[in-house]
């Protein structure tokens, strides 16, 4: 723990009475402040007894007992300074509005780089700066146009340009800063500090979009700026009747575009909503699934859509009956030689409808829904280790067993409910398509295969395991599968990730009796771990981007000196000697000096000037007038950039004089060594082929590359066999046009140049991952959907076998 720092200057006395500011402006934000200063304390004063229920749940579920002894202690901790937090959150606001028009500051620079002073940046500052950023950019991106009108309003209060999100008092950005003040009164850890700023973000800025809106009218009835709209950018409709390009995307992307447009860029890829709940197409038909990815989704309640699901699934068994010669191998509602029956009414009626005296051998017997639950729960508790050689359990061998206990109790005619029947059916497509991108040797298969009793029971009791994109069962069932997918590599693996989801899986196996809470405590754990996980990952990328972002630095600064010294020769011509030792030697000097003054600085400005006396001196007539102190300022540079005295002196007498003879070191002795020597940020050199002429696709490829933000994933196809590979596009330059790519952890996997990356994609051996594509349990969800949908209308058996029937 730590004394309560003192308010910073500008909080302590920045007040709006004693600021400078012209009478007309000093109203406003007067007026302002008070308008908004009643929202703002509601908002916290709610906000600060949920966060002291959160502290006190946490300490409750504490592991151990040293960890619920820290949480108790940062509770009383908060308990205590509780009252200081909303004056302080409140003094920063008015200290924000009252600084409106005091010009920004910006750090000096420095001059030189002292190497003692370095060192890396703490975690705890970088998770807190991370959970911060990640609040401001969401809201930021929710508000956007109100952000924009409300930068050109405080604009015009402070006499300056439109305000940017950064600078705006009341922005997403400037509100987590004075949360970040404020927060020091409180006396707390990093980790309850950042479970504050979650709960900030849940209470008090859920409805910011709605409240920026409400002071842009407020601003506007007070008679600043009013009648200000946002009119956008209109674009050119693209004509229908030209060819699509493949691989390329538009590159105005607006927020209400759907998740098949969107590009993913988060660690872990959000739950997309199902979009299979629609009317029915007609009296006995099953309804037209509409298509999945463009992430729509009938509002709750609209239909039966577990019974659509049921309808698609019988119209699925009729298609098979259809096209498939023995009938015994359909998988439909009834298992084994169940399925057909003499007398029964039609392959694809549930087995509710079927009349007692429709079967030859006797009326069938229904299995209640509490006695399957009560034989899957006996289950549950049996390990069924896997024997080598043999296929894994599936759900169809489940349902085996199942039909088998319940034989045995209720005779040879028992069978399931047309409902229990389907939820098996629908659950083992599901978990089709799931194994389909999971490795059958990684560790995941073995989970998938310990979670298919308790996911049986969940689907059972709860129909909306289906329908429910962020149902706590698909969310564990997706972390799991995720973690064995087949596009990851053996890098990709967090051990500490497998731990976790062991864990879980054994806590769901043996606590789970029909209680929800079960898998959510259990998923909690996981997603709780993935947070953090996604937090190291996200500083190892920033490492990784801050050393490209420097070599990038470095190459513009080499071809800086590079074109500065073409420049210089166009006039004269030096020796080859003297113009070989200044595109080396004294191009060194160029390059650090660019990099570390810039173009802007006295420093550039004279190494430029000693240039151009440089190529005046080796140039000159023998008898010309020389300069003393070109030799003193030559050496001196060289000696900066690492250059030996003695190799500086014989290079500065070269460089300062046309019939210099060195009577110590030869032309070819200094050839040698230079040759010898490494040059200025040569290891991470990398030689740039001339770029080939681009096909228009490729073209379209590379366009669409430029406009993509950072942080999207990517999909590369590693051989012939169609293995894939993710990477995280971290970052790219736009003027080198060189590409970071990083894995799943944040760690460096290499780098493509925009040019290579855009002729890949033109070839299909590389691909931008989408939103609706970016969980695999979404994915897997809507190749079942799509599966039923074709089989519903499909008129070749091969293409019903093609679908995984």
């Amino acid at each position: 723990m730590t004394a309560i720092p003192p308010p910073p200057p500008s909080t302590a006395a920045g007040s709006l009475a004693s600021a400078s500011l012209p009478p007309r402006v000093r109203k406003l934000l007067r007026g302002f402040f008070e308008h908004i200063a009643s929202d703002v304390i509601q908002s916290l004063n709610a906000m600060l007894p949920e966060y002291e229920q959160a502290l006190f749940k946490q300490a409750e579920q504490a592991r151990s007992d040293n960890r619920q002894a820290e949480f108790f202690n940062n509770l009383r901790a908060f308990q205590r300074n509780r009252g200081e937090f909303v004056p302080h959150f409140m003094f920063a606001l008015e200290a924000e509005l009252a600084a409106v028009r005091t010009p920004r500051t910006h750090a000096p620079a420095a001059t030189g780089i002292e190497f003692r002073t370095l060192t890396l940046v703490e975690d705890a500052a970088m998770d807190e700066e991370i959970v911060l950023s990640d609040i401001a950019r969401r809201h930021e991106a929710r508000a956007a146009q109100a952000l924009l009108l409300l930068g050109q309003r405080f604009g015009a209060l402070g006499g300056a340009p439109a305000f940017d999100n950064e600078r705006l008092p009341i922005g997403p950005q400037g509100l987590c800063r004075m949360l970040k003040l404020a927060a020091r009164t409180l006396e707390l850890d990093l980790e309850e500090r950042l479970l504050l700023y979650r709960t900030f973000d849940h209470k008090v800025m859920g409805n910011y979009r709605e409240w920026a809106d409400t002071l842009n009218q407020h601003l506007s009835q007070e008679g600043l700026l009013p009648g200000l709209i946002y009119l956008p950018r209109r674009t050119r409709a693209v004509d229908a009747s030209a060819p699509a390009r493949t691989g390329a995307k538009a590159p105005d992307r607006t927020p209400g575009q759907s998740a098949a447009d969107r590009p993913l860029t988060g660690w872990h890829g959000p739950s997309t909503p199902s979009a299979w709940t629609i009317p029915s197409a007609g009296p006995g038909m099953p309804p037209p699934l509409p298509d999945t990815a463009a992430g729509a989704q009938a509002p709750a309640g609209d239909g039966p859509s577990f019974e659509l699901l049921q309808q698609l699934l019988a119209a699925r068994r009729q298609a098979t009956a259809r096209f498939s010669e023995p009938a015994a191998t359909r998988f439909g509602g009834m298992a084994g030689a169940d399925m057909l029956s003499p007398g029964r009414p039609s392959p694809g009626a549930p087995a509710a409808d079927i009349p007692a005296s429709a079967t030859a051998d006797g009326p069938r017997r229904l299995v209640p829904t509490p006695d399957v639950l009560s034989a899957l729960q006996a289950l549950q508790g049996v390990a069924s280790p896997r024997i080598e050689g043999q296929p894994r359990r599936n759900l169809k061998d489940i349902q085996q067993a199942l039909l088998a206990r319940a034989r045995q109790q209720h005779g040879e005619q028992a069978t399931l409910a047309a409902p229990d029947a389907d939820t098996f059916e629908l659950l083992g497509l599901l978990y089709n398509e799931v194994e389909r991108e999971v490795r059958q040797e990684s560790p995941a298969s073995d989970l998938l295969t310990r979670l298919q009793v308790p996911l049986a029971q969940v689907a059972l009791r709860d129909r909306e395991f289906f329908l429910r994109p962020e149902h706590p069962a698909r969310e564990l069932l997706n972390a799991v599968a995720e973690s064995g997918a087949t596009w990851q590599t053996d890098d990709d693996l967090d051990p500490r990730l497998l731990h976790q989801l062991h864990q879980s899986v054994d806590f769901v196996v043996k606590h789970y009796h029909g209680d929800e809470a079960v898998f959510a405590q259990a998923n909690q754990e996981v997603q709780r771990h993935l947070e953090a996980a996604a937090r190291k990952a996200e500083m190892a990328e920033r490492r990784h981007i801050e050393a490209a972002r420097g070599k990038e630095r470095l190459e513009i600064a080499k071809q800086r000196a590079s074109e500065t010294i073409e420049s210089a020769f166009n006039e004269q011509q030096p020796p080859r000697f003297v113009q070989a030792l200044v595109n080396q030697a004294w191009a060194d000097v160029l390059t650090l000096t660019q990099l570390r003054q810039g173009e802007q600085s006295d420093e550039w400005t004279e190494q430029l000037q000693t240039t151009l006396q440089i190529v005046a001196a080796t140039t000159a007539p023998a008898d010309a007038p020389k300069d003393p102190q070109l030799p003193q300022r030559i050496e001196k540079a060289l000696l900066q950039v690492g250059y030996h005295e003695e190799e500086a002196q014989a290079i500065a007498r070269r460089l300062s004089s046309a019939d210099s003879e060195d009577d110590g070191t030869s032309k070819t002795e200094l050839t040698a060594k230079l040759k010898a020597r490494a040059r200025l940020g040569e290891q991470n050199m990398v030689r740039r082929q001339p770029i080939q002429p681009r096909s228009p696709k490729e073209q379209d490829c590379y366009e669409m590359l430029r406009s993509l933000p950072f942080g999207t994933w990517f999909e590369f196809t590693l051989n012939q066999q169609g293995d894939v590979q993710r990477q995280r596009l971290s970052w790219f330059s736009p003027v080198t046009g060189h590409a970071l790519f990083v894995n799943q952890r944040g760690q460096r996997t290499g780098e493509h140049s925009l040019d290579s990356l855009a002729r890949l994609m033109a070839q299909g051996q590389a691909q931008v991952i989408t939103e609706d594509k970016g969980r695999l349990i979404d994915r897997a969800w809507n190749a079942t959907l799509r599966a039923l949908r074709s089989l519903t209308g499909m008129a070749k058996p091969a293409d019903i076998g093609g679908n995984g029937a």
